[in-house]
Parts: C-alpha cells; structure tokens; sequence
C-alpha cells in the first residue's frame, strides 16, 4: 500500500512545499526522501500537468462534463451504480466523523455518484461533490482522481501535492475499480477540505473497491462461483480470489485477486477455460459445488496448471446452503442425501475413492463410512469393488 510516510503535521507541509519547489519552481529532478519512497507518481503528475502548459496559480474552474457524455456514462455504469450503492453507504458510515466523504467516478474522471458528510454550504465542496462535474487529471491536475486513474493502483494525497492551488485544501485517497473482464472502470475516492491528514484511508478505500470488484463479478450471469486462496487461510474474506464460470466451465468473470493468482486471466477480456486452470476435470468443481449445500463440506484443495496448490470452496448460482436441504429432507432423510451424494461421486470416479474423496472435500475413510452405510452397497449398484488408489 503507497501511504505517506507518518511525519508530524508541520514537517509533512514543510516536504510538500520543498518538493514543490524543486520540480515545479526549479524542474529539478525530486530526491525519493522529499516525499517518501513509492511516491514517484506524483511528480509524474506534476510533469504532466506542466507538459500541458499548465501553471499551480491558474484558476481551477471545475466544470461539468456535456450533458450528452453524463447520461451516457450514468447508463454504462447502471449496474456498478446499483452494485455500489449500499457498500457505498456503509462506507459514508465508517468515515462519518471525519470530514471526509465518498466520491465515485468513472473512468475518465467524472463523479457518477457522491455519498457521506459532504458539507455543500462550503463551495470547495460544493465544487467536486457533485455528479457530472469532470475530476480528471486534464481537469483539476494532480489528485488522488486522476492518479489512481493513472497508475491503477491505491494512492494518497495531501494538501500541496496536489498541482494547483486551488486544490491544496483537500486530502484523499482513491483507489481504482475494474470490471469482472480486468478493465478499469472508474475509482473510488475519499476527501476531506482542510481536513487532518488521514493516510489509513487509502487502505480503506482499497477495501471498499475491492468489496465493489467482487460484488460485480458475483452479478455477472454464471452456473458456479468458486472463491479461491492459499492453503491455510480461511475462505470467505474480501482478499480472496473469485472465479465464475458459466454451464461449459467458461470463465465469465474473475476478480483482481485471481487475475493475481491465475497468470491466464491477466489479459484483459480473454477467454479463459477452467480446464486450462485447474489441473483437474471441471465437472469435479460442480460436484462440490454440489457436495458444499447438501454435505456442509469444507474447501477442498485443488492443483492449478502451474504447479501451486489451492483450496477453493465452489457455489453454484443461486444456491442457498440451507435451502435445499430443507427441501430435500420432505423426500428424503439427511442420510439418505448424503448417500446418494457419495455413491453418485464414486460411480462419476469409476470406482476410485480416492478421487471421489478429492471431489467431494471428504477423507477416504468418511467415503467408505459413508458407503458402509448405504442400504444398497456400491458393489451390488455398480457391479465392481470401490477403489482406494489415487
């Protein structure tokens, strides 16, 4: 995470104003000590802006984008919009006492929506807190808007290291969002006008983006979810990798973190296979998709292509883990559920039991357990002796 270094207050405002000088007053090149290290983004931007012929002292007017480019960017954006409103609220929450509020843009810089304590009476935020109004870098030079637009990743801003004067009352943290096809659709920002510098901001953000990422790719129509991580942790937190994949094992969506974890869904909006994945046959992950809501399973551990071993916990579409049992148990018992569960996994193994063992999450001896206790024995069912072998 890029965050500012902790420096007293003074000595922070003091750096700013020397860094100004020295890129913007003098063209010097900016010593990495100035602002810290991992900050070289923001003299990029300063460059930038003065590439454009811009000067710190010029007017920043904050104008608002065509209305023609509003609506069409507001129906692009239907569904993030609708995905990120309640996370949104939950984040004006978290931050409700610190002056600061939640900006959410597009990808060129345009706020398509505003939630939080943003005190219109004061015009510097009646400026930027509003939808239609254009953030970008072009716009309003340096700012958290226009920098984690431009290095794709979650920045700080504070005071001066924004370009212009103008801007230099305010502080925030953006981070950017991207779409289930790995594009970037726009970002998250926080601010505060003459506020106290907060830096842990910036990992709030990154969450809450995150949160947004994940919740869109779980809208994107798809037959099975699969929520990936390393063996070890725990599954079902925001830093896990999440996969969907359509009837075919088609891969339709995947987050920041799996694109990070599966180097064949880096490129942006390429078609992906699960076979050429997971080291493994496809079907096996609806069959324990299928095992996780009548069995209550655990994650199962799985080989990726590459060598790596993961452990994922597969969901199919629309599925509710309670809901089918319930329906189930006005037909059959739990027992008799589970039976049928196992014994339709080791006649789809051939009779290994091992690899059924594998498909359903479950050990060996809890298969054969299983199988013991059936009414109808697998030998009778399948005409051959259940396999231990791998």
């Amino acid at each position: 995470m890029h965050v500012a270094p902790a420096l007293p207050a003074d000595s922070r405002l003091r750096s700013i104003a020397q860094a100004r000088q020295l890129v913007i007053g003098e063209g010097r090149e900016l010593p990495q000590q100035v602002l810290g290290a991992q900050r070289e983004w923001i003299e990029r931007s300063w460059r930038r802006c003065l590439q454009r012929g811009r000067r710190p002292d010029e007017r920043v007017e904050f104008d608002s984008v065509p209305p023609g480019a509003r609506r069409a960017s507001e129906e692009l954006h239907h569904q993030l919009l609708g995905v990120a409103s309640p996370l949104l609220d939950e984040l004006a929450r978290a931050i409700a006492r610190t002056r600061y509020f939640a900006i959410l843009t597009d990808a060129h810089g345009m706020v398509i929506d505003v939630r939080g304590a943003a005190d219109h009476r004061d015009r510097r935020v009646r400026a930027i807190a509003r939808v239609g109004v254009d953030l970008s870098e072009a716009s309003i030079g340096t700012s958290a808007i226009g920098a984690a637009l431009s290095e794709l990743h979650p920045v700080w801003l504070h005071r001066g290291e924004h370009f212009y004067r103008d801007t230099s009352v305010y502080s925030c943290a953006g981070a950017p969002l991207f779409d289930p096809d790995g594009r970037c659709i726009g970002m998250l920002d926080l601010t505060g006008v003459e506020a106290v510098e907060r830096p842990e901001l910036t990992d709030l953000a990154a969450q809450a983006a995150r949160r947004i990422e994940n919740a869109l790719v779980l809208a994107r129509p798809h037959a099975l979810a699969l929520r990936m991580n390393w063996p070890g942790h725990e599954l079902g937190g925001e830093s896990d990798a999440i996969v969907c994949l359509d009837a075919d094992a088609w891969i339709r969506g995947a987050n920041a973190a799996a694109r990070a974890l599966v180097p064949q869904l880096a490129s942006v909006g390429s078609a992906v296979h699960a076979g050429e994945v997971f080291a493994l046959a496809p079907q096996r992950l609806f069959e324990h998709a299928r095992a996780c809501e009548l069995l209550d399973t655990g994650p199962m551990e799985v080989p990726l292509w590459s060598g790596l071993l993961v452990q994922l916990r597969a969901r199919r579409a629309g599925s509710d883990t309670r809901m089918p049992l319930a329906s189930a148990r006005s037909r059959m018992s739990l027992q008799q559920l589970e039976q049928a569960l196992v014994r339709q996994a080791v006649d789809a193994a051939r009779g290994n039991v091992a690899e059924a063992a594998r498909a359903l999450g479950l050990s060996r001896a809890t298969v054969y357990r299983k199988l013991a206790q059936s009414p109808q024995s697998q030998d009778s069912r399948a005409g051959r002796k259940p396999r231990g072998d791998a």
